[in-house]
């Protein structure tokens, strides 16, 4: 059940009580102003545990720009896959409650397709795509991890984060998933 996943993946992650920095040489983690793959893992998995306690009533922390799901470049968005629209987003309050399963990046990506494909798998997943990342003008490329929320009585809840980088692949991202959320490949520091 990815709750679970969600709740065992924030305990390895606060009982470590340090992030990881499996890609930081691909990543530029030691800017202080760029979010890691481990923190968007992490926020993303507190966030659909968030979902699950607070219900419908947690969505609109989601749209504040101050809020904790806000940090460095990254923030944590949700959408409902089955509904095709936009919940919350801290910088595009113009897509809440619009069709999402239509937009494309400029590359002619359907990325909520993908990311609602990616978010159904059982730890979910990594998308690549194009995004306006906030403060510029031109869209950057963006690689954002996907996960199902378990929100009571709603159906289709994903809730994603991501992270701008020119250099982590997909794979990559995958590798890091894989060992943030089975604890006997991450081994304590």
């Amino acid at each position: 059940m990815q709750f679970k996943t969600a709740t065992g993946l924030a305990s390895l992650i606060f009982s470590v009580g340090v992030m990881p920095t499996v890609l930081a040489a691909d990543t530029n983690a030691a800017a202080p102003a760029t979010a890691t793959p481990e923190e968007v893992i992490a926020k993303v998995h507190q966030a659909s545990k968030f979902l699950h306690e607070k219900g419908e009533s947690g969505f609109a922390e989601f749209n504040a720009k101050d809020s904790q799901w806000v940090w460095k470049d990254s923030y944590v968005f949700v959408y409902n896959c089955q509904q095709d629209k936009m919940i919350a987003h801290p910088f595009r309050p113009d897509l809440v409650d619009k069709p999402i399963l239509q937009i494309k990046d400029t590359k002619g990506t359907p990325l909520f397709e993908k990311l609602c494909e990616a978010g159904k798998k059982d730890h979910g997943s990594w998308v690549e795509y194009y995004w306006d990342k906030p403060g510029e003008a031109a869209p950057s490329r963006k690689i954002s991890y996907a996960l199902s929320a378990d929100v009571s009585f709603k159906v289709g809840i994903q809730v994603g984060a991501g992270i701008y980088d020119d250099k982590a692949t997909p794979e990559q991202l995958s590798e890091l998933l894989a060992k943030m959320s089975d604890p006997t490949k991450f081994p304590a520091p």
